[in-house]
């Protein structure tokens, strides 16, 4: 279980390397890295800067190569911490929502399902209180009026909101937000990143990454990265 007094993300030296035939490519070079609960954090910088990297370890979709990572109070890597992928994918499902600048909402499902989904996978089914919790999320969400409609059927802000709902329906303790509004015009944009700081003040932690300066005072920390490696202050 999580003490709330602990960091939610503790990153030291943390590494990443990818193959390029035998060849290893550094994506990341030894970044430190930590979020306390309740803060929002925006990773800003170029494509290729390591943006969507870093997400994908905190996130556990990805293992790094070298250092130290603990989220929501599990050890990842470091002192010989190495759990395997039921752990992880535990952690991801308790504890973890993700947003994704492509949608990747299912489009034979209307928008209750779509969010839905993570508790099919965690409950293996769904009940009439998960399709409550969904409806609830979805209000919060402005979609109140959309249930049954399918992604062919919204625009793109109101699909990037199903998928925020969707990322909130396990109650996680971290929003992952890779280019959020990368696909939205700016007054959807700005919608979005509204309803971010709403889910923020309720207490919710948020690692928002963007190459998008205009998006850098949305947060309360401002994490500048290049060439894998977070620039100090």
């Amino acid at each position: 279980m999580m003490d709330t007094r602990d960091p939610v993300v503790k990153a030291q030296g943390l590494v990443k390397h990818y193959l390029l035939g035998k060849r290893p490519v550094p994506a990341l070079r030894g970044i430190d890295l930590e979020l306390t609960r309740g803060q929002f954090a925006v990773l800003l910088g170029p494509s290729g800067a390591g943006k969507t990297t870093t997400l994908n370890l905190v996130g556990c979709l990805d293992r790094p190569t070298a250092g130290s990572l603990t989220v929501a109070g599990q050890s990842i890597s470091g002192n010989g911490s190495r759990p395997g992928e039921g752990r992880l994918d535990a952690l991801r499902r308790r504890h973890i929502g993700f947003v994704f600048s492509d949608f990747h909402l299912l489009t034979t499902l209307t928008a209750t399902e779509n969010v839905q989904v993570p508790l099919i996978w965690r409950d293996g089914s769904t009940t009439g209180r998960a399709c409550d919790r969904a409806c609830e999320l979805l209000e919060r969400v402005g979609l109140g009026h959309r249930f049954t409609h399918r992604p062919d059927e919204l625009s793109g802000g109101e699909m990037q909101r199903v998928a925020l709902a969707r990322a909130l329906v396990n109650e996680p303790t971290l929003l992952l937000a890779d280019e959020p509004t990368a696909n939205l015009d700016t007054r959807t944009r700005d919608e979005i990143l509204e309803l971010l700081a709403q889910l923020n003040a309720d207490g919710l932690t948020i690692l928002l990454a963007t190459h998008d300066r205009e998006l850098a005072d949305r947060g309360d920390t401002v994490l500048h990265i290049a060439d894998g490696l977070i620039e100090e202050a």
